[in-house]
C-alpha cells in the first residue's frame, strides 16, 4: 500500500466520505460544494481540503477543462487499516493495544470482530 499520512480532519474525513459514496464516479469541486458536506463552505476551501487530500495520496484526479475531477485512491478499509496499523506501532505492547481495543468494543461489534476473523482465517487458508 501507498505511503499515506493517516490522520484526517474531521472536513477532510467528511469529504472523503462523500468521495467514498461516489466511487466508482468521479467527483468535482462543486459537487462537493453543493451536497451537505460543503454547503456551509466556500469553493476555495473545498478546492483546497481535495487538493490536500490528494497530496496526502488519498485520492486521484484528472483534468478535464480547468477543473479537476476526484477519485479515491484507497478505500474506507485500507484507511481504517492504516489507522489501526498506527496505533499498533505506537504501542510497545501490541496485544496489550489489541485488548484495550476489543475489551472497549460492544457485544454487536465482538460478533462482528469475531466474524471478521473467521473470514480472514479462511482467505488466509485458501490463499496457502
Amino acid at each position: 500500500m501507498a505511503t499515506l499520512k493517516s490522520e484526517l480532519g474531521p472536513l477532510e474525513m467528511a469529504v472523503m466520505d462523500f468521495v467514498w459514496d461516489a466511487d466508482p464516479r468521479e467527483v468535482s469541486v462543486r459537487e462537493v460544494l453543493e451536497s451537505s458536506v460543503g454547503r456551509q463552505h466556500a469553493y476555495t476551501t473545498i478546492m483546497t481540503i481535495l487538493d490536500r487530500l490528494w497530496r496526502k495520496r488519498y485520492l486521484s484526479r484528472r483534468r478535464v477543462g480547468r477543473a479537476y475531477l476526484y477519485r479515491p485512491r484507497i478505500g474506507r478499509e485500507q484507511h481504517v487499516q492504516a489507522l489501526i496499523e498506527d496505533v499498533l506501532a505506537a504501542s510497545s505492547d501490541r496485544r496489550s493495544a489489541m485488548l484495550g481495543f476489543v475489551r472497549g468494543v460492544g457485544e454487536a461489534d465482538l460478533e462482528g470482530l469475531r466474524a471478521a476473523i473467521r473470514q480472514v482465517e479462511r482467505e488466509r487458508r485458501r490463499d496457502r
